[in-house]
């Protein structure tokens, strides 16, 4: 049966994604979905293209009492006018990403009695999904644990992973790239979508440090900040490395493909994609990220040996140099730590997060689907 679904979520790619992913999977399963965001939200390119899509007041508490206060009028606001979306879309349920733009859409589904469920991409529960979690009928989740989850809200917690591109998906089926022990090898830097300064003014300079028959071997894509992209030019040419650099990369799952180490943050979605596709990766978490959740994010595939984790206080030239010399001169070391990254990936995550969406209207049915996938994925 054709159903209808509201899907509320941050303007960051870290909570688009995996909102994008199942916007498209349920509308293949013949049912309807809205999407409520903010202004940045709804303007990424191609996520999603032919649904409808509100965008919502929602306040960020943050700036002492009058920010709160602020906040607190925005996101009554954006309730009220939710409110009245459900009453002409009718929604079977509705489904919080996280960020606080999907506050709102939560509330209003609170008031008017629908099921409700939040996706939380990182190993940290974030602070919109805590501020709803005791009253939401189900919570996903990405990691086998989720830190600041309470123990008295497990029972309604199931493991889905993160959904990652269908194109990013189809790379699990291909093998890890041929590396012989003279030919290219592919570097992949990036940032995630906002690029990462760090990455530009320390990885030239790093892989500068190789030994020069390795150093030769390079080809390097390199996603830098718009800030950044000169100057990090100028350094790969300095060194004579073979480089190409963008602000963004419209073709990344084709350059994931392709790529024999990858250098990177440790967002969500970039691990997700790193896990699904199998690639190797030094990960250097963002250390301003909320609750530190990066760092915990690279635990699970740093623990299974599918990448190394730099803290970026200790993310220097030489340091990664180090590291780069580890993981590149051996070519079945980096096909094995492919394999650990492959191994804690969930692929079947966007259908699994898909048959949950679709039973929160019905209390009774569950996931009997869900663990048996999750093991398959495993095996």
């Amino acid at each position: 049966m054709s159903k209808h679904y509201v899907l509320a979520a941050g303007g960051t790619g870290g909570h688009m994604v995996p909102a994008a992913a199942l916007a498209t999977e349920l509308t293949k399963r013949g049912h309807h979905v809205a999407l409520v965001s903010d202004e940045r939200g709804v303007r990424f390119p191609g996520l999603f293209d032919g649904v409808q899509t509100h965008v919502l007041p929602a306040g960020r508490f943050a700036g002492g009492p009058l920010g709160y206060a602020k906040a607190l009028r925005e996101m009554w606001r954006g309730r009220a006018m939710a409110r009245e979306l459900y009453r002409t879309f009718r929604p079977a349920a509705v489904i919080g990403f996280g960020g606080y733009p999907a506050m709102p859409a939560l509330l209003a589904a609170f008031a008017e009695k629908i099921p409700t469920a939040v996706h939380e991409q990182n190993a940290v529960l974030g602070r919109v999904n805590r501020l709803v979690a005791r009253r939401v009928d189900a919570i996903a989740t990405s990691y086998e644990t989720t830190e600041r989850l309470p123990e008295r809200l497990m029972p309604k917690v199931h493991l889905v992973g993160n959904p990652v591109r269908e194109a990013v998906l189809a790379l699990r089926a291909q093998p890890y790239p041929l590396l012989e022990e003279d030919g290219i090898f592919r570097v992949l830097v990036t940032g995630g979508s906002q690029g990462a300064s760090v990455l530009s003014q320390v990885v030239p300079d790093g892989l500068a440090m190789l030994p020069p028959n390795f150093r030769r071997r390079l080809q390097v894509t390199h996603q830098a900040r718009i800030e950044d992209i000169d100057a990090a030019r100028a350094q790969y040419a300095e060194h004579q490395i073979a480089a190409e650099l963008a602000t963004y990369l419209p073709d990344l799952p084709e350059q994931l493909a392709w790529a024999h180490l990858v250098i990177a943050r440790a967002g969500a979605s970039t691990i997700a994609e790193l896990t699904a596709a199998g690639r190797p990766a030094i990960l250097v978490p963002l250390p301003s990220a909320t609750d530190d959740h990066q760092t915990v994010n690279a635990r699970e595939m740093t623990n299974a040996g599918g990448a190394r984790t730099i803290p970026q206080k200790i993310f220097t030239a030489v340091e990664l140099a180090k590291q780069m010399q580890k993981l590149g001169l051996d070519p079945q070391a980096l096909e094995n730590a492919a394999g650990r990254a492959k191994s804690v990936g969930r692929p079947y995550a966007v259908g699994d997060l898909a048959d949950l969406v679709e039973s929160l209207d019905a209390p009774a049915a569950r996931l009997p689907v869900v663990a048996s996938r999750q093991k398959a994925a495993f095996a």
